[in-house]
């Protein structure tokens, strides 16, 4: 889905030229700087997975790229594709801690630029060696009321779906990088820890689906390196790594970055030998972190809810409705509570606050769980609830915090007229399951 808002004219940036540009390796792609000459492409780091850019605003955004071993990442930042005017930025070190990955935050960048920014990696040991570049672009919000348009979806390489080259890959990325959007609302489910993906798998009409495999993932994900594979198999398609390179991602998580429906009181089936869903929760959320470029809390490291300001026309309040959440129960409670809670006080509070301090013309609330389904966390026997919603009647549980909210947001007059004719309330993934097989779907899928 593609959301557009006011009307203005786009850049008219060339993007045949530019993904020529992002193609080239080599000293061709370094002109303005001295490369050495290496006798084996081995004796280089590589990029392993391309590069990402992400929470971009009016003055700069993250840019995000991994190595595949200890390294220093480079990055030059430029306002022309030619990189005539290039800008070589101080290192950022790549170790093992986390997995080689490195994000560095691009600052004091002009509103409504088109940025570029070529990445490369340094060896540790060997300051004269360095990887082939690999080129990325963004544009920075805008400072005046253009056009700004975006798209979102979630829930990637579910259900066994992964990706089958004979079918063209995961190219529902290839389908959104066609409209050119400002950014991707990725609304969770990056990845599906806890499921297997086979060499094949038999379809109804006796054909063979042939998925890309590798060996974590034919296990559910229970070690930090098992969580970080997951998140790595998705960048292996060719159509992800074309769209990181070009759009900019705001990303939040849901539960299967972890496991199914994780909340405290997650019983973990049989096919879990690490048995604390505690210790799968923080590798799950430490992987997630290093595989995405998302500006970082100094209040709460590893905090995933925030506020992203895309020009006057445009707030986005990330939520996360994971990570504070009380256990998964019957979701009765007539008070608010620990066990009620879904945002969390602390939480809520930001929101309202964020909500009020707003001043953009469209404010979007990014749901990662759906408001009106209800959703039971034992679907087979509709029991327990893994989400808000409770059906007819007064609040009840977790829907307590929505009619706190809606109350908050009704008397404040300002918010009433900007917010709840404009909120878009739950953003929940039309772009479900992006597998290859399963490019898009309207139908909410966990």
């Amino acid at each position: 889905m593609t959301i557009k808002i006011s009307r203005n004219s786009r850049s008219g940036l060339s993007r045949r030229r530019f993904l020529s540009t992002a193609a080239v390796t080599g000293a061709g792609a370094l002109s303005a700087i001295g490369m050495p000459y290496l006798s084996r492409a081995a004796d280089r780091p590589q990029i392993t997975h391309g590069v990402q850019s992400g929470d971009v605003g009016a003055d700069g955004g993250v840019v995000w790229a991994r190595a595949d071993r200890p390294s220093q990442m480079m990055v030059e930042v430029a306002t022309t594709e030619s990189f005539g005017n290039a800008k070589l930025l101080p290192p950022i070190a790549a170790l093992p801690e986390s997995d080689f990955t490195a994000k560095m935050l691009l600052e004091n960048l002009a509103a409504g630029q088109d940025i570029f920014y070529r990445v490369r990696f340094r060896d540790l040991s060997h300051s004269d060696i360095s990887s082939e570049p690999v080129v990325g672009r963004f544009r920075t919000a805008p400072g005046d009321r253009r056009d700004v348009s975006f798209v979102w979806g979630g829930d990637v390489a579910g259900q066994g779906w992964g990706i089958n080259p004979d079918e063209g890959g995961m190219f529902t990325f290839a389908t959104m990088r066609k409209h050119r959007p400002d950014f991707l609302l990725h609304s969770g489910d990056t990845i599906y820890a806890d499921g297997i993906i086979s060499s094949e798998v038999k379809l109804p009409d006796n054909k063979v689906w042939k998925n890309v495999t590798i060996p974590e993932k034919a296990k559910v994900a229970e070690t930090l390196d098992e969580f970080r594979a997951a998140h790595k198999y998705n960048f292996l398609d060719d159509n992800v790594r074309a769209f990181n390179a070009e759009v900019p991602i705001f990303v939040q998580w849901d539960d299967h970055e972890v496991t199914n429906n994780w909340s405290a009181s997650k019983q973990l089936p049989a096919a879990y030998r690490e048995r604390d869903i505690n210790v799968l929760a923080a590798r799950g959320a430490r992987a997630f972190h290093e595989m995405y470029p998302m500006r970082e809390s100094l209040n709460e490291p590893g905090r995933i809810y925030r506020t992203l300001s895309y020009g006057p026309h445009l707030d986005v309040f990330m939520l996360d409705e994971r990570s504070y959440r009380g256990p998964n129960g019957p979701n009765l409670q007539t008070t608010y509570g620990p066990d009620s809670y879904f945002l969390g006080p602390d939480q809520l509070l930001w929101l309202k606050r964020a909500l009020l301090n707003s001043r953009a013309t469209w404010k979007v609330i990014a749901s990662d769980m759906p408001l009106s389904i209800i959703v039971y966390d034992d679907a087979p026997n509709k029991k327990d609830s893994e989400a808000f919603a409770q059906g007819d009647g007064p609040p009840r549980g977790r829907e307590l915090e929505i009619a706190d909210l809606l109350r908050f947001i009704r008397g404040r007059k300002h918010l009433h007229r900007a917010t709840a004719r404009r909120v878009a309330a739950s953003l929940r993934s039309p772009i479900c399951c992006a597998s290859s097989r399963r490019p898009v779907s309207s139908t909410p899928c966990g």
